[in-house]
């Protein structure tokens, strides 16, 4: 049977209407719970940091320490490279690493982060073994994750719920856990993390704006994206129940009275002294 770390497979992918909303996030409107333990000397990995938005703001933040940038697909980090040079940051690197076990030293960094990460990951338990393996003693491990079963929203377009019932399907069959928020505790139970402050925080959209945004993206996700293959080819979904989903997205994004909420767990680790 191939190890826990074989079987996931990310289920977006890296489709421009992914990096749509990966670029989109910063440390503010995503790791908000984590900058008042930031110090400026620290030093911090920032697993699955993807198109490095995320990782250029915790350079910012961090003037004297290091930042060091990683995820599993050699492919976005050239883009990172690019976000961070755009800044003109000096303290930042990037690699290539698998969050199941790191390739760096036991007690490396200040701060271990994790942003919307562990959802996708084979072994979430082991994950935060590893995270908490390269945090110093005294350090953070900070790991935030959506739950889709909690995400919320109004009016009830025919077709969300299929989108919802879809997409969990489908991430599931790849061997995540799209109802990852919720579960961030247990998991740090279980990988041996005792002193564990828990949080939730939500994005919210409902401007014309927010929800043209919003709704674009996931129509344009759900027919051109990894995922819309992967529905596909799992037999999860139709070419046409894809089409009638990515419709839905957009009926709802035409709503004026429209608003959706996605709600994220949160835990942020102090490891012992």
């Amino acid at each position: 049977m191939p190890k826990a770390r074989e079987t996931a497979v990310y289920t977006h992918g890296h489709h421009e209407s992914v990096l749509r909303s990966h670029t989109w996030r910063t440390a503010a409107n995503s790791a908000a719970y984590l900058l008042g333990s930031l110090k400026p000397h620290m030093k911090i990995l920032d697993i699955g940091c993807g198109p490095g938005t995320i990782t250029a703001d915790l350079a910012e933040l961090v003037p004297d320490g290091q930042v060091t940038g990683v995820d599993h697909a050699p492919g976005i980090l050239d883009q990172a490279r690019a976000t961070a040079a755009g800044r003109g940051l000096a303290n930042v690197d990037f690699a290539v690493a698998d969050v199941h076990a790191l390739d760096y030293p036991d007690d490396t960094f200040c701060v271990v982060h994790a942003h919307q990460v562990l959802q996708h990951v084979g072994d979430p338990v082991q994950a935060l073994r590893e995270m908490r393996r390269v945090t110093r003693p005294g350090g953070f491990i900070a790991v935030r994750d959506g739950d889709y079963a909690a995400m919320t929203w109004y009016p009830a377009v025919p077709g969300l719920d299929d989108w919802l019932d879809l997409y969990e399907r489908v991430a599931r069959a790849n061997g995540g856990e799209p109802d990852a928020g919720r579960r961030l505790k247990a998991w740090a139970l279980a990988a041996g993390l005792t002193d564990i402050t828990v949080t939730s925080s939500t994005w919210t959209f409902a401007t014309p704006e927010e929800r043209a945004w919003w709704s674009g993206l996931w129509a344009d996700r759900t027919l051109a994206s990894a995922y819309a293959e992967r529905a596909t080819r799992g037999g999860h979904a139709t070419e046409e129940g894809l089409r009638a989903v990515s419709e839905a997205w957009r009926e709802w994004g035409r709503r004026e009275d429209g608003w959706f909420a996605v709600l994220h767990g949160e835990i942020l680790c102090r490891k012992e002294a």
